[in-house]
């Protein structure tokens, strides 16, 4: 039979595929009813091959207040692979700061000028108009938590920043995160809209409102 060559999905995965299949079916009719908002969290759905994992609104919310409260009046932000969080800071209607979100998912092109393609392959690979030095804070999440990604993306980090970082990443990189960036544990533990495998912290160089 020609057909024995077909793989076969169990009965378990082909539920859980049409359950996922329904979810954004139901996501996509949400957007249209609720007048869609480019800028909401889940407006571009996760790519788990790129490795992301938006967080949970709560969290995308506390850090983006904390990073506002940080950069002060007036204050840049940048968001190095932390879309989640740039999309909360762009809810933030009448606050007074800027932010610019450095990503290397073209798909948040759609935020046009404020978007900045970036591969932390090649962590100074910068546009020429992005000065050194020039955000009051830079808050990170790196795609891998491994020491080289953090390394790299800690060069782009020390950059773009006037001195503040609030760094997420995996509780198993605290050393790491401390060596590069100089860096400590913070009290506050984000969550993820999605439950992951990796115990995830937030790490600081001030005196943050996340302890």
């Amino acid at each position: 039979d020609d057909d024995d060559d077909i793989p076969q999905l169990s009965s378990h995965t082909l539920a859980a595929l049409q359950e996922f299949y329904l979810e954004q079916q139901q996501r996509e009719g949400m957007k249209t009813s609720q007048g869609f908002n480019q800028y909401s969290i889940g407006s571009i759905e996760e790519d788990w091959q790129l490795s992301q994992f938006w967080y949970s609104d709560e969290t995308a919310l506390c850090l983006a207040k904390e990073a506002v409260l940080a950069a002060g009046k007036g204050g840049r932000i940048a968001c190095v692979s932390a879309p989640s969080v740039y999309q909360k800071l762009k809810e933030q209607d009448g606050e007074d700061f800027s932010v610019r979100i450095l990503e290397y998912d073209r798909r948040f092109s759609v935020y046009g000028e404020e978007f900045i393609f970036y591969d932390y392959n090649h962590p100074l690979d910068l546009p020429e108009n992005l000065l050194p030095h020039s955000f009051d804070i830079v808050i990170a999440d790196p795609p891998y938590l491994s020491e080289e990604c953090l390394q790299k993306t800690a060069e782009t980090i020390k950059y773009l920043t006037k001195g503040k970082i609030l760094l997420c990443t995996g509780a198993v990189m605290e050393e790491q995160a401390a060596k590069h960036l100089g860096v400590k544990m913070c009290k506050f533990i984000p969550k993820h809209s999605r439950n992951l495998a990796n115990e995830f912290r937030c790490y600081v160089n001030y005196a943050s409102g996340l302890d």
